[in-house]
């Protein structure tokens, strides 16, 4: 079997980044850019105001007071015309160019003008009883980005804030790599859909609802192939359906194992190849690798936290190869143990609470750990990783987790 590290490596050997496209900036989000952004000038493009206030020269203003005649009135969006000269302010927006002549703007409220609603005309002069320095609430032009900053990178999964910056930029539309179109299946005669009545020896399939929810958070275009039967024909079916819907990646859940109705491996194999079919993971240790008619195939093991924790692992970073994103994988943080842990010898993921204790991250396991139990995952915030080979951590002792 391989190790967790070597499966990882051999399956993004194999998978192949997806094309660039160009979409418009609001379907960009989640998508990995194609290229750098480089700013096209200085931003902001003027010295402009920070407040709603005057606009005036700091030295007109002594360390008791000064009453200065109100020249201009400069609302947002204008092109101030006119140079201060000594003794003089303009009233002026926040946001709005500063005008020739001001080195700081006072706050309106730090004036003898009150009269604050909308429509008001400025007053003809203005008192000013604190002393100002130069720079004082004034933005400078080029303080965010200068001309030729690169400002995003290439392969940067873009987020919201993101898209602000390129609409700043100018860009209506975005040089992206194409979503990842994956097809899901689940197999199993034992499954029936979220809706329909419990039966005897029948349970309800969760997998296919909590691997399109995390494929679709990754950034993939899932293919819903529904659930196949014990049977070589009704999986090869939903095979050839990922074939004929052009899917990039096939993933399943069930049927890589070693069971007398396991036909998944089999029919891989019939018709592709497997490069792997174990790994030396708990929980997890079912899970598969290869191709199917040239296309990429991963199967996950059948129970639910397995499936979850094999996504995680293989699937995730397997999405950002696809999709031409540079962004690592989740978060890991260092953490004490809260309570002795013990596994048994595999690279194990153990689904864990952290609680701050003394300022320190603390790990405490999360439930009954069977990979059946769906609960404890849903009470994790963490896989708490247990390196190959160990099996005790000592209550105190340290090692990473994966945050969720």
């Amino acid at each position: 079997m391989p190790s967790v590290q070597e499966a990882r490596e051999r399956i993004l050997s194999q998978v192949k980044t997806t094309p660039i496209e160009t979409v418009a900036l609001d379907d960009s989000l989640n998508r990995a850019l194609a290229a750098d952004i480089l700013a096209d000038g200085d931003y902001p493009p003027f010295d402009n105001s920070a407040v709603d206030g005057f606009a005036l020269r700091a030295g007109d203003v002594s360390a008791s007071s000064a009453t200065l005649s109100v020249v201009a009135d400069i609302p947002a969006g204008s092109a101030p015309t006119v140079v201060l000269q000594a003794g003089q302010a303009a009233r002026i927006m926040t946001g709005a160019q500063t005008p020739q002549g001001a080195d700081c703007v006072i706050p309106i409220e730090e004036t003898d003008f009150n009269d604050q609603q909308a429509g008001t005309t400025p007053p003809k002069t203005v008192r000013i009883a604190k002393q100002m320095k130069p720079g004082e609430n004034i933005r400078l032009r080029g303080t965010d980005m200068r001309a030729g900053d690169v400002v995003l990178k290439k392969g940067r999964t873009l987020k919201p804030q993101d898209l602000g910056l390129l609409a700043t930029l100018g860009y209506a539309d975005v040089s992206v790599h194409k979503k990842p179109r994956v097809a899901l299946m689940s197999s199993g005669d034992e499954l029936l859909e979220a809706g329909a009545p419990l039966e005897p020896g029948k349970i309800r399939d969760s997998n296919s609802h909590v691997l399109a929810a995390a494929l679709a958070g990754a950034g993939a275009e899932v293919i819903r192939l529904g659930l196949a039967k014990d049977t070589r024909e009704s999986v090869t079916a939903l095979l050839d359906e990922a074939i004929h819907k052009k899917a990039g990646l096939i993933l399943s859940s069930a049927g890589v194992s070693v069971g007398a109705f396991d036909f998944v491996k089999e029919a891989v194999e019939t018709n592709g190849n497997l490069d792997f079919w174990k790994v030396n993971m708990r929980p997890g240790k079912p899970l598969a690798f290869g191709s199917y008619r040239g296309i990429p195939f991963i199967g996950l093991p059948g129970n639910p936290v397995s499936a979850f924790v094999g996504f995680e692992v293989f699937v995730r970073p397997t999405l950002q190869r696809m999709s031409g994103s540079m962004d690592g994988d989740r978060q890991r943080l260092r953490v004490r143990c809260a309570q002795k842990i013990e596994s048994d010898g595999r690279e194990s993921y153990l689904r864990a609470r952290i609680e701050s204790i003394d300022g320190v991250p603390s790990a405490f396991l999360a439930g009954h750990q069977g990979s059946g139990n769906l609960l404890s995952l849903v009470q994790a915030d963490a896989l708490l990783i247990i390196p190959a080979g160990v099996k005790c951590l000592p209550a105190g002792s340290e090692t990473d987790a994966i945050l969720l």
